[in-house]
């Protein structure tokens, strides 16, 4: 409740005129806090547009949330265009990626909304990311978890087009990465994508353990996924793995405003980099 306006106007409005600036005052006062109220309730001073208080740390949790989850899923619908239009492709991997989040009724039309709306020519992608950046001040976790979203979106079809790495380098800029930090993820991002594909991941989460041997590339794959080289001591591994397990667990992503639609993804994540943790301690057997 907002109350220094009234106290401060009836306060030198009597100093000023007496009884009747008391009055005066405290209505002024009155309209000045009632004023103040209102900015605060809509997250902030000047408001972001079609974004609200996005930036403001009055805006509420579930409010952030909602603006962080349509700005990702926006983004991902630039992404999309890249290459000039969207394909079928595209579209497919943008339903498939929807799938994964396990997103149905509302909360899919509105992602859906979201994807058509980074489609369009006039999309304001500097703008978005800028506020992205901002709502996301203090959580460098957050803001990489946004900057993978969009290289998985660009990395799901198999490859990485010209264009879109272009984009991915005024993504992660735009965030507050470097060009080396954004080279890393793509990498990572590259060997996860190709584990997938190996079998690996979804034969360890039905079975808790791995049936066949991996291949060299398939082991590579893993070190790669972790972000360590494969001469790597037992103790550098386990701090490469606890720190990605730390950087990308949902549990921690959710108590710094990781949007619920979002947390399948997370729970992806770390389930690849478990399945490739525990893949490369059998080969080196490891305890």
């Amino acid at each position: 409740m907002q109350v220094w306006g009234k106290i401060l106007g009836a306060f030198f409005g009597f100093l000023l005129g007496g009884p009747f600036g008391l009055l005066l005052g405290l209505f002024l006062g009155h309209k000045f806090d009632k004023a103040r109220s209102k900015i605060y309730t809509r997250g902030g001073f000047g408001g972001f547009g079609g974004f609200g208080g996005f930036g403001s740390s009055q805006a509420g949790s579930a409010e952030r949330q909602a603006e962080f989850f349509h700005a990702g899923v926006a983004v991902m619908g630039h992404m999309a265009k890249a290459k000039g239009r969207v394909t079928e492709d595209e579209i497919r991997v943008a339903s498939a990626i929807m799938d994964r989040m396990s997103l149905h009724g509302e909360s899919r039309r509105q992602a859906q909304n979201a994807f058509r709306e980074g489609k369009e020519e006039d999309f304001p992608l500097e703008e978005t990311l800028a506020k992205v950046r901002m709502s996301c001040a203090g959580r460098a976790d957050l803001l990489q978890f946004f900057l993978e979203l969009q290289i998985q979106a660009a990395f799901a079809d198999g490859s990485l087009h010209s264009s879109e790495r272009q984009l991915l380098y005024v993504i992660a800029r735009s965030l507050g990465f470097s060009e080396r930090q954004l080279e890393q993820r793509l990498h990572m991002q590259e060997a996860a994508f190709r584990f997938q594909q190996g079998g690996f991941n979804q034969q360890y989460q039905q079975q808790g353990t791995f049936r066949q041997a991996p291949t060299k590339d398939q082991l590579a794959d893993a070190y790669e996924l972790l972000g360590v080289s494969e001469s790597a001591s037992a103790q550098e591994l386990k701090r490469a793995y606890r720190k990605q397990m730390n950087e990308h667990h949902p549990d921690k992503l959710a108590a710094k405003g990781l949007p619920p639609e979002m947390m399948e993804l997370a729970k992806e994540k770390t389930q690849q980099l478990q399945a490739a943790y525990d893949l490369i301690r059998k080969e080196k057997g490891l305890k």
